[in-house]
């Protein structure tokens, strides 16, 4: 069945749910740290559903490696061993927003803190409980919308009986998603937890067969819309960029499983295979109002008419 259609047939919501301002997809503008420097090239998105966060984390767009990991040298390699990419639940308590499991492109937590976060209009800050940095998130989704939460189990090659990855998760907010899929193998299972991996790899002299462990991992952000398609922007895979994130057609509900599965043909080396992801519901909405606005109180929105000719001067929407 059509994504579309099912959601209309069969939408579910969650019972528990982070704040609605706090859902959507948000792309970073900036993030500036307590030695007085500030980052606003990084490429940062965060695609937030009831209970589950993807978020992606890359070079600005000039510095990505274009390649393959199996085309690069060695120095590419690393570059890409930078890259961040993961999902994982999320928990919003007295006020602070916390992260729990998932799955991570990387090997160790690079952001352990928790966050406290606050809206006004369609800018949310994130502050370090440490004051070690904030960020400044501009939400994108600005209109009512699908809102999509799937947490992945695992997605199997049919043809072939092969797991091809276990973890994950699917997000869709409004004319925005994201998709991450995870390793099927823990690679540091021997490894002392810790270590950078960008750091194991250059001591396992860029093993081919440990690379092509690594590297079955994706997270890819996408834009498009549920009539036609998601087309993906920015990936952690860059043989993915401009691809469709996702097959609209082969989805299936299991309500009494509170499950998702979808089928899809996978076209690959001459060969047609046919792949299933099975997927835990979070949310299936169909159609969710993202709140690119926050209230004001009489007085201030009094203020903001009276002082209008100024304040409003060079108003605009960031991007």
């Amino acid at each position: 069945m059509h994504i579309k259609q099912l959601l209309e047939q069969s939408p579910m919501i969650a019972t528990h749910s982070v704040p609605d301002w706090m859902i959507g997809c948000f792309k970073r503008r900036s993030i500036s740290f307590a030695n007085g420097m500030t980052d606003v090239q990084t490429r940062v998105f965060w695609l937030q559903g009831r209970n589950l966060t993807i978020d992606l984390r890359l070079p600005k767009v000039e510095d990505q490696v274009k390649e393959t990991w199996e085309a690069c040298n060695q120095e590419q390699i690393y570059e890409l061993l930078n890259y961040e990419g993961w999902y994982a639940d999320t928990l919003w308590e007295n006020d602070i927003l916390s992260w729990s499991g998932g799955t991570s492109f990387q090997i160790h937590n690079r952001w352990p803190e928790p966050a406290i976060l606050n809206r006004v209009g369609d800018c949310m800050m994130e502050y370090s409980p440490n004051n070690t940095y904030v960020e400044d998130w501009r939400l994108k989704s600005r209109t009512k919308g699908p809102l999509v939460s799937l947490r992945l189990i695992e997605e199997i090659n049919l043809t072939s009986g092969e797991c091809r990855h276990r973890d994950g998760a699917l997000i869709i907010n409004g004319d925005w998603a994201g998709l991450v899929l995870g390793r099927t193998d823990d690679i540091i299972s021997d490894i002392k937890k810790g270590i950078q991996l960008r750091d194991l790899l250059s001591q396992k002299q860029y093993n081919s067969e440990l690379c092509q462990q690594v590297f079955k991992f994706e997270t890819s952000v996408a834009q498009g819309d549920l009539n036609n398609g998601y087309t993906i922007a920015h990936s952690t895979q860059a043989s993915r960029l401009e691809t469709s994130l996702f097959c609209l057609d082969g989805f299936e509900i299991d309500k009494e499983k509170n499950e998702i599965t979808h089928t899809f043909e996978y076209s690959h080396e001459d060969k047609n295979e046919i792949i299933q992801r099975r997927f835990v519901i979070d949310a299936f909405e169909p159609a969710f109002q993202y709140q690119p606005t926050t209230a004001m109180t009489k007085e201030s929105q009094r203020w903001f008419e009276e002082e209008h000719q100024t304040l409003a001067r060079y108003l605009e929407i960031i991007n």
